[in-house]
């Protein structure tokens, strides 16, 4: 019965919806990026450090009726912090959005005229800015699959090119997580 009991646990960690993700938890993004607290593993995010990153966000969602993957990493770290008390300052944390990921900035009537469904994303850019984070994107990209700047989401900032804001915010010390 132990070893079944174990398995099914094991097993659960694969399954969205399952008993284990009932225990992960959100800190810092309600309901987005799920982590399960591991207080005796190592490399914990240390509390001393000021956390200033910038994620590079270029991958598109298989799934357009789901939130991107790229950008519930976002959440993930920041919820990943959260549990160790850890709540980085506004604008420390920055996603920039291009490539074939730049349809997630949409606001919800251009994604829905693209993809048939609501901006799955919309909820989680909200969230991420609530919790201190920006969600920038490329206007070169923009302009390179045809979205007007004016359906970009309010809560993202349009920047003129990922190339120089990932240069500019490594410059400035941010450390990059690549898509």
């Amino acid at each position: 019965m132990l070893k079944r009991l174990l398995l099914l646990s094991a097993m659960s960690l694969l399954v969205p919806g399952s008993v284990m993700t009932q225990d992960a938890r959100f800190p810092a993004v309600p309901s987005q990026g799920p982590i399960v607290p591991a207080p005796d593993a190592a490399n914990q995010p240390d509390p001393t450090i000021r956390y200033r990153v910038v994620f590079n966000i270029t991958k598109a969602s298989a799934d357009p009726t789901q939130p991107n993957p790229s950008i519930v990493k976002v959440a993930r770290f920041l919820n990943l912090l959260a549990a160790r008390s850890i709540r980085p300052a506004a604008g420390d944390i920055v996603a920039i959005v291009h490539g074939s990921a730049t349809p997630l900035v949409m606001n919800d009537a251009a994604y829905r005229a693209k993809f048939k469904v609501a901006n799955p994303n919309l909820p989680l850019i909200a969230a991420l800015k609530g919790a201190g984070a920006q969600v920038h994107v490329c206007s070169q990209a923009l302009h390179g699959n045809n979205i007007a700047v004016d359906t970009t989401a309010k809560d993202v900032q349009v920047d003129l090119a990922a190339l120089t804001t990932l240069a500019t915010l490594q410059l400035q010390g941010f450390a990059l997580i690549p898509d």
